[in-house]
């Protein structure tokens, strides 16, 4: 019985760690860029457009992008010194966990137990381009564990967009 509570108690472990992962981060970036020279942006509607995920979570990331750009003290305007663009790009993960559970003395009578979750997994691109040069300048990739519930999704989001934008512009 001690070993059918361990093991249950394992799995909800790895399940509540696997729900709060941290998001991974990496970025790219052309180093002869001045990026100091850059303090306006705009969204580039048609890329944006092209993005196969709801209009509600466009939106969400969207807002998150303005929130922290505002932050760092750009502007958004119609005539920006940059366009961002966006893509996503989703995973599930399926996990199993098998085991057999059981009790007696030497190899005893046993049940085979097994448990099975899943995740979605999402990656998110922040693309930066220079407008004036029509060339890409930095890009930032966020990937993390994604949450089904909204509330706990905008929050979501709101980490995954800040984690990314955390470094721009690069030092």
């Amino acid at each position: 019985m001690k070993r059918l509570f361990f093991y249950l108690s394992l799995v909800s472990l790895t399940t509540i760690l696997l729900s709060c992962s941290s998001v991974r981060v990496s970025v790219d970036y052309d180093r002869e860029a001045d990026f100091s020279m850059y303090k306006t942006y705009a969204f580039y509607k048609p890329g944006i457009d092209a993005v196969e995920i709801s209009d509600l979570d466009k939106r969400r990331i969207l807002k998150a992008i303005d929130n922290e750009l505002s932050e760092k003290g750009m502007l958004k305007t119609d005539n920006p010194d940059i366009l961002i663009n966006i893509f996503t790009d989703e995973q599930e993960n399926i996990n199993i966990y098998q085991d057999n559970f059981g009790w007696g003395m030497g190899w005893g009578w046993g049940m085979p137990m097994t448990q099975v979750s899943s995740n979605v997994e999402g990656t998110l691109f922040i693309d930066i381009i220079d407008l004036r040069k029509n060339r890409l300048v930095w890009q930032g990739i966020g990937t993390g564990i994604l949450s089904l519930d909204m509330d706990k999704k905008e929050a979501r989001i709101n980490e995954i967009v800040r984690k990314i934008l955390k470094n721009y512009p690069p030092k």
